[in-house]
């Protein structure tokens, strides 16, 4: 490793407040459009070879207005009026009136409470192959994840139960917000509905146990195609093997820590490489910004597609998101800490790579770490780069899942800026690692 390449955190909370500037970074969106582009210069300006934009085909939704009014049936001067926040690519347009529900109720407006997961770092302790916590806080340590353990399942019960439409109550939330963007896979729910705030929810919900209550939901969205693009780069190294590194350039909100700050790692890696000479590089590099992360990795998904003939010479895929400040919540606001959100390296199960992480995670310690098998929640790992597991591409993949991660609450002073050099440091070593490795 040189040092001196290593892009500083201060050059990399710039390419975050610069990107998280331009506005909500949604697929089909202007600010993701020109996040791409911006990201595509940066690339060239540090001296990757064949830069391009890559055209990716997926789904844009955006949300227009939604509200909620309860009124009671025994006296309909007894009303609440509430602002809500759509459920991404549900039903787009709809006025709904119909009675309200805490239970699911066939031809109901169903209100059921929402809280987040709660998970000790105890029990994840156990599933990992091995674990940074020089602090010895993961014996008391309870992380609150960013949803429900079903997030994107979240109204089938209710669609299944024959409901007239959904108004998901945030009050086990720890801050105000109806700013929850899930579920986050692009998939079309054919059922009318929103979030509402903690606040606005016992509002409602007050009401409701006073009585039977009537109900109308007023909803609207716009749904249709769209082209974002991937961007990547390359440079070649003095093996015929590759390794890719990656994260993705769109995000729910304007977004600082999901994936500002995975679009800053990236480009830190490709400007420290960039800088090495080619005989020092271990093999050839592949820097990938993939597009549509929020809708089912869209882009992700195309650049497997594209690139088939590529993945059997991969002798290591990396992926990198979320360098989170862990926050806490006090009277219903986040306040940050100063401490990471506990990081999750999912890495495949193969000895000697495993090792390698475990060790470049110790040597820049990166506190409050785990190394994970990438099935050890589900099938594929909750990553962006997801999509290489099932391909048999040898991967590491750092994540954190801090609770706002879905949230308009994430915003610049959330981005742990303290792991950002580390961070990059241990991407390097990982890869400086696997020097003379090839796909079997």
């Amino acid at each position: 490793m040189i040092p001196d390449l290593i892009p500083g955190a201060a050059r990399m909370m710039e390419w975050i407040e610069t990107v998280t500037s331009r506005g909500i970074r949604r697929p089909g969106y202007p600010a993701d459009d020109w996040t791409a582009a911006w990201a595509a210069e940066r690339f060239t300006e540090f001296g990757l070879h064949g830069v391009r934009l890559a055209p990716v085909e997926l789904p844009a939704w955006r949300p227009v207005t939604a509200s909620l009014t309860v009124r009671l049936d025994a006296d309909p001067s007894r009303a609440v009026r509430v602002a809500a926040s759509a459920l991404p690519y549900t039903t787009p347009k709809a006025i709904v009136s119909a009675p309200v529900s805490r239970e699911v109720v066939p031809g109901a407006i169903v209100v059921p409470e929402y809280t987040f997961a709660e998970l000790p770092q105890s029990y994840l302790r156990d599933l990992a192959t091995a674990v940074h916590d020089p602090e010895g806080v993961f014996d008391d340590l309870v992380q609150t994840l960013p949803f429900q353990l079903d997030h994107l399942d979240v109204i089938q019960g209710v669609m299944d139960g024959g409901a007239a439409a959904f108004a998901g109550a945030l009050t086990g939330v720890p801050w105000e917000t109806r700013d929850y963007y899930v579920p986050y896979d692009a998939v079309h729910r054919d059922l009318p509905a929103v979030w509402l705030s903690g606040r606005d929810s016992r509002r409602v919900l007050d009401l409701v146990d006073e009585g039977p209550c009537t109900g109308t939901l007023t909803v609207e969205s716009e749904t249709g195609p769209a082209v974002s693009h991937n961007v990547i780069g390359t440079l070649p190294g003095r093996s015929d093997q590759w390794v890719i590194i990656g994260s993705h350039h769109d995000a729910p909100w304007a977004s600082a820590v999901e994936d500002a700050s995975g679009i800053a790692l990236v480009l830190a890696a490709a400007r420290y490489w960039a800088g090495v000479p080619e005989r020092d590089r271990p093999h050839n590099l592949v820097f990938l910004l993939t597009a549509g992360h929020m809708a089912h990795a869209a882009g992700t998904r195309a650049f497997i597609e594209e690139n088939r003939g590529l993945l059997g010479d991969v002798v290591l895929q990396l992926h990198l998101e979320h360098a989170a400040r862990r926050c806490v919540a006090v009277d219903g606001e986040l306040l940050p800490t100063g401490d990471p959100e506990p990081g999750w390296w999912f890495t495949t199960r193969k000895p000697e790579l495993e090792r390698l992480v475990a060790e470049a995670v110790v040597a820049e310690d990166l506190r409050r770490s785990f190394v994970l098998p990438p099935d050890v929640f589900s099938p594929m790992p909750p990553t962006d780069g997801a999509f290489f597991h099932p391909e048999g591409v040898p991967l590491v993949h750092f994540l954190s899942a801090p609770m706002y991660l879905f949230d308009s609450a994430d915003t610049v002073d959330k981005v742990h800026e303290e792991s950002l050099e580390p961070l990059t440091r241990a991407a390097v070593r990982i890869v400086e690692g696997t020097d003379g490795w090839r796909r079997a």
